[in-house]
């Protein structure tokens, strides 16, 4: 029996219960709502948990905006949402500094940007100079402005939308961009007995207002503990190694062109710290980390040319390294 073996047959040695009692009752919320979208609102969670951003890309109608908004619901903080469209200016998204009559001084008055939650819809329909008065914010959790640093609030969490094939008036995000998003989570359509069951829950909720029916379960403040809590989720030295030979893989695999950086690597770690603490462990297992490395990485590694005209995807080729490296045992 290996190292690894034998520490994960112990009891949690940190406290996670709280955490893992009030993510339960979110998403017991959240499905008041929404039916065969498991997995968005796990790793929506999961990004929650981990202090990271997620972009969510699907098809219009799968409920990307409206299980992001949920999730924000159950959650006692300041939300704002900001629909980007091509004549949006940075100023719209930040905030900018107006003269006051009064005191003949000018006075900052904050964007929809300064908010716990900020929902994103659309996120490639604004301009470079939009898009890029994102970067700070999601990098650094501040804004400036005319010389001046403002801090963002904490917990500061952004979930972004995009459509897959639209592509008229749309401005494809660069790659440092997307680099600073977490998660690109991918929605796809529900199956058949899911979409059967969503027309069952519409037609017997008739005129109601879905969004009613989601309560408020954890603050802000609670949020922001379970953040700090995930970074003492045990990770064995071998899994670490793990990890490190899946980015490894991604850098010399001949299907790719841009392999991860390390920051993938770390985002990797904390995201399956948060996949344990969702699953009630205080250590990560193998599990945790294949569960997120298509997320975590899919948007941050590039396909040649030939394995892109062939129909592969990134996602396909992640799963094809995940495979080929020994798991911990």
């Amino acid at each position: 029996m290996s190292d690894f073996d034998k520490y994960i047959s112990f009891e949690n040695r940190i406290d996670i219960s709280v955490l893992y009692d009030k993510m339960a009752q979110v998403k017991l919320e959240v499905k008041k709502v929404i039916v065969g979208q498991d997995q968005l609102i796990d790793m929506l969670l999961i990004s929650i948990l981990a202090s990271g951003h997620s972009l969510i890309e699907g098809l219009p109608g799968v409920a990307k905006t409206l299980s992001a908004k949920l999730i924000a619901k159950t959650i006692s903080s300041d939300f704002k949402r900001i629909q980007f469209t091509p004549d949006l200016m940075p100023s719209d998204v930040t905030g900018s500094s107006i003269l006051d009559l009064k005191s003949n001084e000018f006075e900052f008055r904050k964007g929809p940007i300064f908010a716990n939650i900020v929902l994103i819809d659309e996120i490639n329909r604004a301009p470079a100079k939009t898009q890029a008065a994102l970067f700070e914010s999601m990098a650094e959790h501040q804004v400036s402005v005319d010389g001046n640093t403002y801090i963002l609030p904490v917990p500061f969490i952004v979930f972004a939308t995009q459509n897959p094939i639209e592509h008229e008036g749309t401005y494809r995000l660069p790659e440092a961009q997307l680099d600073r998003f977490l998660f690109k989570i991918n929605v796809n359509y529900p199956e058949l007995e899911q979409e059967l069951e969503i027309l069952k829950e519409h037609h017997a909720q008739k005129a109601s207002n879905k969004e009613d029916q989601v309560n408020s379960v954890v603050s802000a403040e609670e949020i922001f503990s379970f953040q700090r809590l995930i970074k003492s989720i045990f990770v064995h030295e071998e899994l670490l190694s793990y990890i490190a030979q899946v980015i490894i893989k991604t850098r010399t695999n001949p299907s790719l062109t841009l392999g991860a950086s390390p920051r993938a690597s770390i985002a990797l770690l904390e995201s399956a710290k948060a996949s344990a603490a969702l699953s009630g462990r205080d250590f990560v297992t193998p599990e945790d980390i294949r569960r997120v490395a298509s997320a975590v990485l899919g948007h941050r590694v590039m396909l040649t040319p030939e394995r892109e005209m062939e129909g592969f995807t990134t996602s396909y080729v992640i799963d094809q390294i995940i495979n080929t490296v020994e798991i911990p045992r």
